[in-house]
């Protein structure tokens, strides 16, 4: 599931400046850097070496919202003679920048990943070189992992192969020019392509039994002193594109298996049958329909994220059914569960090394399998800790923590009214639970809910607003109470 991106005007940025300022202070984030790590980025761009591989050829191209500068893949795709496709997928080769045991590999393992705010981002390496030579920005020469997958005419994957090459992006693409190219007709066939292996691909995901969930992006303005907040669905084009980075994490998986050596994101069915029925009680009492027999990957690809009742259900139950977490292995010595149950999979992290550390592990063991030579040494002595490195990540703390900012902000002028509204979770391990989550239906937010009496999930509720403040200093900045 691709992160919801959250956009703020800039007025609303202005007003909120101190409360965001407030809430990464609380996180420990900070945007600068110390400055040894700084002399060490300029240090690391004059003595970068390029491949000897040359793949300058290839007219790549990189689709990223319009602002965006650390980009960290390129693509070109193609069909095949005889039928099918190839994908040729660049990917920034950050261990080119960051040696081991230098001062920018030991700051990337204390931010672990980049943090995103609606005002600005907390990079996981310097700009300098995120956002300059190690990034796939249009019209320079930079080194690269290229991959290539060889699809066949259904969308499957038949060989997958990855090397270090130089390469040179000749076009930086959005997501919204794109989109619009490719329903004119206008786009050039490569791009044009991107609509043809997406849909096939997704096709593909379905029969397999994996789940996509694209949630509808924020939209957060400031008007007349008042915060709006609405939402905007996601291109069907971020969903293709994601399917190329999804083949790609799961043939860096395979290629890991079939090495012996890796790391792979898992995630197990959830087989707690409590857990379980809640889920399906929160489906319920949204009006969700789930037949028996219909699995949950069916379920939520049925479901439409523009829809508010199903949005709630896919922000909350998703978290609490499927929680995934990070496996090593090494020496052929393969763990006993190795599929990711979203994906319905085995699968990795490896297409986003400008913005996630363990991204550039898993490209080195992936060069080094498809090279037929043994992994670097300090991959393989990082490799046992990086599940807790990735665990110490604020990635998602950083969205939550946002989102209820942004929320209680939108209510804070709306203190002491009264909402309708329905409980769609509850502290479960107590007997008789009186604190939860409500699910507003307008506006479009969730909170905490407190009440005199047992909290019964799926109830209908009416929810009197007792505290919305975006620089309350615990989470939970939105609380209400129930009213008789």
């Amino acid at each position: 599931m691709r992160r919801r991106r959250m956009n703020m005007s800039r007025e609303a940025q202005d007003v909120l400046l101190k409360a965001f300022q407030q809430l990464r202070a609380e996180l420990k984030a900070t945007a600068d850097f110390p400055v040894h790590v700084i002399e060490a980025a300029e240090a690391a761009k004059g003595s970068v070496q390029l491949p000897d591989k040359d793949a300058t050829h290839l007219p790549l191209f990189t689709i990223d919202p319009p602002a965006s500068r650390d980009l960290d893949q390129a693509m070109y795709l193609e069909r095949r003679s005889g039928g099918g496709y190839r994908v040729h997928y660049a990917i920034a080769d950050v261990a080119a920048f960051v040696r081991p045991g230098s001062p920018l590999d030991d700051e990337a393992h204390d931010r672990i990943e980049t943090l995103y705010f609606p005002d600005l981002k907390v990079p996981l390496h310097p700009p300098s070189i995120s956002e300059g030579p190690a990034s796939l920005l249009p019209d320079q020469v930079v080194p690269a992992l290229l991959w290539q997958h060889d699809l066949d005419a259904d969308g499957n994957v038949t060989d997958s192969t990855v090397s270090r090459a130089r390469v040179r992006s000749r076009a930086k693409l959005d997501y919204l020019g794109v989109q619009q190219d490719i329903e004119a007709g206008t786009a050039e066939e490569s791009v044009a392509l991107l609509r043809e292996i997406g849909k096939l691909r997704e096709a593909v995901e379905a029969a397999r039994g994996g789940v996509s969930v694209h949630l509808p992006d924020q939209e957060v303005t400031l008007k007349d002193g008042s915060f709006r907040l609405s939402y905007a669905a996601a291109l069907p084009v971020e969903g293709w594109n994601e399917q190329i980075s999804l083949m790609t994490g799961m043939a860096a998986a395979r290629i890991m298996l079939d090495s012996g050596t890796g790391i792979l994101r898992t995630q197990k069915e959830q087989d707690d049958k409590g857990e379980i029925r809640r889920v399906h009680d929160i489906a319920k009492c949204l009006g969700i329909t789930w037949e028996p027999g219909v699995t949950y990957a069916a379920l939520v690809n049925s479901l439409d994220p523009a829809d508010r009742k199903h949005m709630a259900f896919l922000s909350e139950a998703t978290a609490m059914l499927l929680k995934a977490e990070y496996t090593t292995f090494r020496d052929h010595q393969l763990p006993q569960h190795t599929g990711h149950a979203s994906i319905a999979a085995p699968y990795t992290y490896c297409t986003a090394p400008l913005r996630r550390l363990i991204d550039r592990y898993t490209g080195e063991l992936c060069v080094a399998a498809c090279a037929g030579e043994p992994p670097p040494p300090w991959v393989l002595d990082a490799l046992h800790c990086l599940p807790c490195d990735m665990a110490r990540g604020k990635g998602k703390l950083a969205d939550r923590r946002s989102v209820d900012l942004v929320e209680a902000a939108v209510l804070k002028d709306r203190v002491g009214q009264i909402f309708g509204g329905t409980v769609i979770d509850t502290d479960a391990e107590d007997g008789e639970p009186k604190r939860g989550t409500v699910y507003l239906a307008e506006p479009a937010v969730m909170g905490r809910i407190t009440s005199g009496a047992k909290l019964g999930l799926g109830v209908n509720v009416q929810a009197k607003l007792t505290r919305a403040d975006p620089l309350f200093s615990s989470r939970h900045k939105i609380l209400f109470n129930t009213v008789a």
